[in-house]
Order: structure tokens, then C-alpha cells, then sequence
């Protein structure tokens, strides 16, 4: 475990599974609100509130059109459509106010919310990275790329002040090979790999220190840093993450893999990959992205997928996306977007089949529908029915030879963080698993599978 001459003493802190007075308090909060939410309207409306449940699910259905023709049209279309996807709720919400039913409905959707948020921090367990106290490193060796961030690494000098720390830097020159460069520091006696820029590069020097069992350093001088964050370091601040350079703590976590690909994010196939590689994704995103969906999403332009994962095969798929440990929801207002931890050893797999207006009405309405199909796996393959299909991988567009594989490296890289992280927290669990937090409220914590990630994987 530890590295060429570098002096690091062991503090594991465990994680420990959902339950005790705090969890079982929170679960029994999670169920009142459920049926509170439930009754709220019963009690407003009687057998009309199913009425005007309808109403509302009908209302997210002509929304969800409205969000797809703005998406896959162009024209008097996408115009259209992006008037409906902000008419449909409005109108709902009038309807609701004209019968006197408006307070309840919100009173309603807030209890339902203060439920799902009740039940996943119920079942969520305590911070479940290990840490080690991690000595001086004598020979510690960082890439900065100066292009990266907008130019953080001279706006905030951290070539300088990684020198003045006793670091050998490197500054990254246009047309370097960066993962030569990682292995060439190895060769010369590094014993701490660090990278000040974004993800993409992160990725490369990770897979060389992961291979040396090497510790690796985050210093998020990149313009998004999705690693940086899910590590619970301050992106805004590149500075405090010099600390890891020195001493800190360190963690095990896991890397991932698209065929030899290395990923310490996401892979991504189909239409976003397709975006990705426009030239003028980089600079002009949003508009990139609102020109370039219509084609993809009602075209040929981008093959069909294919996915196979735990033995489920699904086909039909214009997007997949393959992440290294799995998101949070996109709607989960504690961790948007986040992953809560690093080291379940499964991938996050998270995938998209809406060939028309009809499929978007039927995801808004009923989101088990098979549209949006979310699970976490070992490994996932991949396949089109082309030689080759483009893949974003962290953000950077590379063709690959199909079928592709996906793959955990469980615990293969250790990370050196400052001991204190701003973004450091106890995550909510995946999923608002009711019979869980049903068990959990009864005073029985552990089901019979267990409570770890591959325990849930089963469920």
C-alpha cells in the first residue's frame, strides 16, 4: 500500500451501514409525510383529488411533449413546444387555483418531496471513504496544463506555489503525450503523481499512478473538475488542494475503464457523444447542443445502441451513460448530479429510449415506463451495429471499436485530499427504497441481503 519513500501511517474510518435512533427517526418521517401526502388531497378533495391526479400526471405528460419537439424539432416546432413545456404546468396550476385546490396540491407535492428526501438520508450511511494519514512525499511530481480552467494555473500561481512546496512541476506544452510524461516521472523516482487541470487529464496520469500504486493528487485547476467535486474538493479553490502535494489524508478509490479507456467520471455513447465531438461544443455548449439534437434524435446520424448489464439486454438506446460509481439524481437537491461515493466498485448505468412524442408523453407520466432505465453493474458491454461508435469519454471524444466493454477497477488508485474538504459530507442514499425505510422505521435495519452496494445491487 505504500508508496516508494513516502512514510504513511494508517487511520482507516469506516462506513457504517443505515439505522441507529437518527435513521429510524427519519425513516418514520419519511412514511408520515408519504401518507400525509396522500391524505392531504383526500381529505381536500375526497374521490375528486383522483380526478385531478390525473389532471396533474396529464399536465407532466404535455410538458414532457412540449420539452421533446423543443429538443428533436426545429422551426415553428421547437417554438411551439417550448411554449407547451411552460403552458402544460401553468394551466394545471390555474385549474388547481380555480377549484381551491391549489394549497393543498402544493401542500401535497411538499410533504411528497420532504418524504423521498426523508427516506434516502435515512438509509444513508456514514461517510464510508477510509482515510490514511499520509506522510511527506520526497519526491512529488505534478503536471499543470496552463489552457485548462480559463488559465487557473497562472491566475492563481500554482506553479509557483506547488514549487515552493518542494514539487518537480511540469507545465504541459501542446502536442505532449501526458500519459509518456506520467511514466517518465515514475521512471525518474516520483512518488506522488499530481495534475492541475481538468478531467480528461486527470484521468491519464490516475491510470499511471494507479498502475505503479503511486498516490495521486486533484487539483482542480479545470473549468467543470467532476472529480474534484464528488472528492469533496473546493473547485473554486486549486490552492487548498496543494496540501495533498505535502501531507493530507489519502483514499482508495475506483477507476473505470470503456475497452482500455481509462475513466475517472463517465463514458458516454450515442447522441451526447455525437455533440461532444462538434467543434463548436467547447466554446458554445448550450447553443451547440440545441442545434446539433434535432438530427441526432430524429435521424440515422447516430446508430442505435445496444446494452447488456447483470444479464438484462436493451436495445434501441440513443443515449448511454456509463459512470464510475453512479450519479445521484439529476433532481436531487442535496447532491445534484453528484456521486455520493467513489468505492462501491460497481459502474452507474443510465440509459435513454424516446423514439417519438408518444414514448416522451409515457416517461413523464410513468417513469418505470422502460424510457429511462437506471441500474449499477460490474461491467456493461456495449454494441451498435457499426465497425466502430464514438464515445465521450470525460468529455473528450474518442471512436472506439464496438463492442465495448465497461469495467470497475475497484479501489485502484489512491488519492491524497487535504484532510478538510469543504465538500466532504454523508451523502443520501441512491434510491427512496421504501421497503427499506419501511423495515428501518420498524426498528429492522438490515435486510437479509445486507446493506452494502453489491447487497443493493441484488435488491
Amino acid at each position: 500500500m505504500g508508496a516508494r519513500g513516502a512514510d504513511t501511517s494508517r487511520r482507516r474510518v469506516r462506513g457504517v451501514p443505515p439505522g441507529g435512533e437518527g435513521g429510524t427517526a427519519l425513516a418514520r418521517i419519511a412514511l408520515l409525510a408519504l401518507s400525509a401526502c396522500i391524505l392531504v388531497p383526500l381529505v381536500a378533495a375526497g374521490l375528486r383529488s383522483v380526478l385531478w391526479a390525473s389532471m396533474g400526471i396529464a399536465g407532466l405528460a404535455l410538458a414532457a411533449v412540449g420539452v421533446w419537439w423543443a429538443l428533436a424539432r426545429t422551426g415553428v416546432a421547437r417554438i411551439i413546444g417550448t411554449a407547451l413545456s411552460v403552458a402544460a404546468p401553468l394551466t394545471v396550476l390555474a385549474l388547481f387555483a380555480a377549484a381551491g385546490l391549489l394549497g393543498a396540491a402544493l401542500l401535497s407535492l411538499g410533504l411528497w418531496v420532504l418524504a423521498v428526501v426523508a427516506a434516502r438520508w435515512a438509509l444513508a450511511p456514514a461517510p464510508a471513504l477510509y482515510e490514511e494519514a499520509a506522510g511527506t512525499p520526497r519526491r512529488p511530481w505534478v503536471l499543470m496544463n496552463r489552457r485548462s480552467g480559463g488559465g487557473k494555473v497562472d491566475r492563481f500561481h500554482l506553479v509557483d506555489r506547488a514549487r515552493a512546496a518542494g514539487c518537480r512541476v511540469h507545465v504541459l506544452e501542446p502536442g505532449q503525450d501526458v500519459t509518456a510524461l506520467a511514466r517518465q516521472a515514475v521512471a525518474d523516482g516520483a512518488d506522488l503523481l499530481g495534475v492541475a487541470g481538468g478531467d480528461g487529464t486527470q484521468a491519464l496520469v490516475a491510470d499511471v499512478a494507479a498502475h505503479h500504486d503511486v498516490p495521486f493528487a486533484v487539483i482542480p485547476a479545470g473549468t467543470r473538475n467532476h472529480f474534484a467535486l464528488d472528492l469533496g474538493l473546493d473547485r473554486d479553490d486549486p490552492v487548498a488542494a496543494l496540501e495533498a502535494l505535502t501531507g493530507g489524508v489519502e483514499l482508495r478509490v475506483d477507476l473505470a475503464y470503456a475497452a482500455d479507456r481509462v475513466f475517472v467520471n463517465n463514458a458516454s455513447f450515442g447522441t451526447y457523444a455525437a455533440v461532444v465531438n462538434d467543434p463548436a461544443y467547447r466554446d458554445a455548449k448550450a447553443r451547440t447542443v440545441l442545434q446539433t439534437l434535432p438530427g441526432l434524435l430524429a435521424g440515422d446520424s447516430v446508430p442505435a445502441l445496444r446494452m447488456t448489464a447483470n444479464g438484462r439486454r436493451i436495445g434501441g438506446l440513443q443515449a448511454l451513460l456509463v459512470s464510475n460509481n453512479p450519479y445521484g439524481r439529476a433532481v436531487d437537491v442535496s447532491h445534484p448530479g453528484r456521486r455520493g461515493r467513489l468505492d462501491t466498485g460497481l459502474l452507474g448505468v443510465a440509459c435513454v429510449r424516446v423514439a417519438g412524442t408518444v414514448e416522451a408523453a409515457r416517461l413523464a407520466s410513468r417513469p418505470h415506463s422502460g424510457g429511462l432505465v437506471r441500474l449499477t453493474a460490474d461491467n456493461v458491454l456495449v454494441e451498435t451495429g457499426t465497425v466502430t461508435m464514438p464515445v465521450g469519454i470525460d468529455g473528450e471524444y474518442v471512436v472506439l471499436t464496438s463492442p465495448v466493454v465497461c469495467r470497475s477497477a475497484p479501489g485502484a488508485l489512491r488519492v491524497r485530499v487535504p484532510r478538510h474538504r469543504p465538500g466532504r459530507s454523508r451523502s443520501p442514499g441512491p434510491t427512496a427504497d421504501w421497503p427499506r425505510v419501511a423495515r428501518l422505521a420498524r426498528g429492522r435495519p438490515r435486510s437479509p441481503g445486507g446493506t452494502g452496494p453489491r447487497a443493493q445491487q441484488r435488491q
